[in-house]
């Protein structure tokens, strides 16, 4: 089975050496499809070093969002599936051969185990889980893969999320019957943000995203554990985020018209 790992990047020309190692020594049969958003550093420079050295790596330009760049890499995926990872990340060196044993097995949508590294106050939050129908959809799409059969039926990522548009997508999937398959042996290290200003936009986009779920599919709250957020984490950090995401969340509330989701 052909797996085709798609990575949207803008940018990231201190960490896109170290994930591309990482995945040119994954288990093939495997291409790796980078995407980039017209960055102005040296990202493209170093992509197409490794192109030189590896007829499986390809690199295209697409601007717009994560959703549009992911879009337009799946169009361009050979493969039976698509993995996708975050610029930021590295793989382990077993990454593509546990996302394809149980992808072979019959799962539709594997979810690996990220770890997070970096600043620990940081990487000791925990994720805002959203459940549906008894399954996380916030697996985080810096380690998820796909069978493109899938996609093809329930349509790719919605290019009008700002964030969120993972858990958008596992959503449609899991509510067309689709069930998300865990392998805690599918590892990605997932750098955290390197500074205040950088946590601060994550928590702002994350919780703009997180509205623009209920603009499309309704109210979700109850599908958030409320007891399980106010138990977790509660620390100066937690609260801050929690306070920057909401910031977010009614800002989203405000700009976004409600009248374009509903054709989606």
């Amino acid at each position: 089975m052909l797996i085709s790992t798609i990575i949207t990047v803008r940018n990231e020309e201190y960490h896109i050496r170290d994930l591309l190692d990482s995945l040119v020594l994954q288990e093939g049969p495997h291409e790796i499809i980078i995407v980039d958003a017209y960055s102005t550093d040296a990202t493209r420079e170093i992509v197409r070093k490794f192109m030189r050295r590896f007829d499986n790596v390809h690199l295209y330009l697409q601007g717009g969002t994560r959703g549009e760049g992911r879009n337009f890499g799946i169009g361009k995926a050979n493969g039976d599936a698509v993995a996708f990872i975050d610029g930021d990340c590295i793989a382990n060196p077993f990454w593509v051969k546990e996302l394809r044993r149980l992808l072979k097995k019959g799962a539709p949508i594997v979810a690996g185990r990220t770890i997070r590294m970096g600043y620990m106050p940081f990487v000791q939050l925990s994720r805002v889980e959203l459940f549906y129908k008894g399954v996380d959809l916030t697996f985080p799409s810096c380690n998820l893969a796909y069978k493109k059969k899938l996609i093809d039926d329930i349509g790719a990522f919605d290019p009008l999320f700002r964030t969120a548009e993972d858990i958008d997508m596992n959503y449609r999937a899991v509510k067309k019957g689709a069930r998300i398959h865990y392998n805690d042996d599918a590892i990605v290290y997932h750098r955290e943000r390197e500074s205040f200003v950088g946590f601060f936009k994550q928590a702002f986009w994350n919780g703009y995203g997180r509205k623009q779920l209920t603009l499309k599919h309704g109210a979700l709250w109850s599908s958030y554990s409320i007891s399980n957020m106010i138990q977790k984490d509660i620390s100066m950090w937690y609260l801050l985020r929690s306070c920057v995401a909401l910031l977010g969340y009614f800002s989203a509330k405000s700009r976004e018209d409600r009248s374009a989701y509903r054709h989606i």
